[in-house]
């Protein structure tokens, strides 16, 4: 059995995120930033974004370590009016600012109809689902950005220029429904895919990435030598540039080739920038009319027939809420590298090995019952 078929067994998520929190508190951080970030890592990785979730832990104690991120930041508010602001993250972990950030956002929207946070001098952000999911579960459209390091040659250039530059939306959904919560990368594939695959000791699909030569490549190696492809070509190269624009230009953020890189990178901070907008429907349609219309075009959405090879029409965030259901009930899986990582990180930083027992025990699904629950792993991410 090689890498890429082998299987993963579960992890209770709850004991996974306390074992992150104690990670990250011996790390330095504070008990409640450490909540937040090992609190946002299990989340990606319940959603079935695990190249977003615990897998990053390591080089963020790493940087954390080196200093790179400051494990206390100061946060300032450079500017600011009743419907924005402009805040400097201290260069602190950007999971914490960029919580605040959405947060800040939300509570002017709630107050004034919209609510709009640029951030500089932050630094890598996670799962910007996680923050347009935040301003959805108080009733407010949302939208999200962050820059990121140049990995993405623009449409038309050999080189790389842009990051893979992120963008994700949330609609309020009515009753029971899920919010309808939307995240892409603009290039082809998330570059944290291809670092997890290179962890995994995994392969990668053609059209992920090139070489450094240009050619088409499956080697994650490879792949981080040279460049990811944007989606759609000219298309994600376009969004591309609205993202920076938005994240570092209007921020005063690092930008592009400017950015530091996440991993093999012991000298520099990286400066990111994000940007955070929440707006009330009710500014512009009453609230319940609003809700209407959302639950109105959900169903009709799914009713529509689906297409052979496809189960259903699901709206954005079903797949990723039906497997967070699935995952909570059977376990997060872990491959055996990811393990072994957050064992060796836990060990360096004296954390106690009842928490790192967790990695031991599989909560993974009963085999009577795999086959039942095994739809929501399945689904499209």
């Amino acid at each position: 059995m090689t890498a890429d078929d082998a299987p993963l067994t579960g992890v209770d998520a709850d004991g996974l995120r306390e074992l992150a929190t104690e990670i990250f508190i011996a790390a330095g951080l504070s008990g409640r930033d450490a909540g937040a970030v090992a609190g946002h890592l299990v989340e990606a990785d319940l959603r079935g974004v695990d190249s977003h979730g615990v897998s990053r832990t390591a080089v963020y104690v790493h940087r954390l370590r080196r200093g790179l991120v400051e494990a206390r930041p100061r946060f300032r508010v450079l500017t600011e009016t009743p419907v924005s602001a402009l805040l400097d993250a201290g260069n602190g972990p950007g999971i914490v600012a960029a919580e605040h950030a959405m947060r800040t956002a939300a509570d002017k929207a709630a107050e004034t109809g919209v609510g709009m946070v640029s951030v500089r001098n932050s630094n890598h952000c996670g799962m910007l689902a996680h923050y347009t999911g935040m301003a959805a579960s108080r009733g407010l459209l949302s939208l999200a950005t962050t820059s990121a390091p140049a990995s993405m040659a623009p449409w038309g250039a050999k080189d790389p220029y842009f990051g893979t530059n992120p963008v994700s939306y949330a609609v309020p959904a009515p009753g029971d429904r899920p919010d309808i919560v939307f995240d892409m990368a603009t290039s082809h594939v998330a570059k944290g895919k291809i670092i997890l695959a290179r962890k995994n000791g995994q392969s990668i699909p053609v059209g992920w990435a090139l070489d450094a030569r240009g050619r088409p490549t499956t080697d994650p190696d490879a792949a981080l030598e040279g460049t990811v492809l944007p989606l759609g070509g000219a298309k994600g190269s376009g969004l591309a540039l609205l993202v920076e624009v938005l994240s570092a230009l209007l921020s005063g953020a690092n930008h592009g080739p400017h950015i530091p890189p996440l991993y093999d990178n012991d000298e520099h901070p990286q400066g990111l920038g994000h940007f955070f907008l929440a707006m009330n429907p009710a500014v512009l349609v009453p609230e319940e009319e609003f809700a209407a219309r959302v639950d109105r075009m959900a169903e009709e959405l799914a009713a529509l027939p689906a297409a052979e090879g496809y189960e259903r029409v699901c709206l954005p965030g079903e797949p990723e809420a039906e497997r967070a259901a699935h995952r909570r009930a059977h376990g997060v899986p872990l491959s055996a590298e990811v393990r072994a990582e957050l064992r060796a990180v836990a060990g360096e930083l004296g954390v106690d090995a009842a928490a790192a027992a967790v990695l031991d025990g599989a909560a993974g699904t009963p085999p009577a019952a795999a086959g039942a629950a095994d739809s929501a792993e399945r689904a499209p991410r």
